[in-house]
């Protein structure tokens, strides 16, 4: 008998800032942290069963629904940095995925970032339940976080 153990599902990607990340002082925009976790949600996505192409297919979309950010340090233009994302919380019909911005060079944070996520499917926009196979991360969840209603 084969057990496979169940993981959260994580990610971790590199992007190197470019011209376009930057203002005239080349430090990265607000704006680019959001593009670079945006290639990490959809890098994460797929870890969750969500390939772009079937997305297309079937018209069922993830959607975000609330971003907080918190800025710690600003990047330039040059730097590396590792975008690290992983599953964070699922409810009903929602599912919280939360980002940390890394410089490895000097080890700093740059910026972490939580977001709230839906299902929809188009063309109406119709609000999808999650799937059923994102039960198992529902039960380790509860085994390996602290209850939110008390915290």
């Amino acid at each position: 008998m084969i057990v496979t153990a169940v993981k959260m599902p994580r990610i971790r990607t590199e992007v190197q800032v470019m011209f376009f990340d930057t203002d005239c002082g080349g430090v990265v925009s607000n704006i680019a942290y959001l593009r670079f976790i945006e290639i990490a949600r959809t890098l994460l996505a797929e870890e969750l069963g969500l390939a772009l192409a079937e997305m297309a297919e079937t018209q069922k979309y993830p959607v975000v629904v609330h971003t907080e950010i918190d800025y710690r340090r600003g990047a330039k233009l040059g730097d590396r940095l590792v975008v690290e994302g992983w599953l964070d919380r699922l409810e009903r019909v929602r599912f919280w995925c939360a980002f940390r911005i890394l410089r490895p060079k000097d080890n700093v944070l740059i910026a972490e970032c939580r977001q709230s996520l839906a299902l929809i499917e188009m063309p109406a926009g119709t609000l999808l339940r999650l799937p059923e196979s994102w039960e198992k991360y529902r039960d380790l969840e509860a085994k390996t976080q602290p209850d939110r209603r008390t915290a």
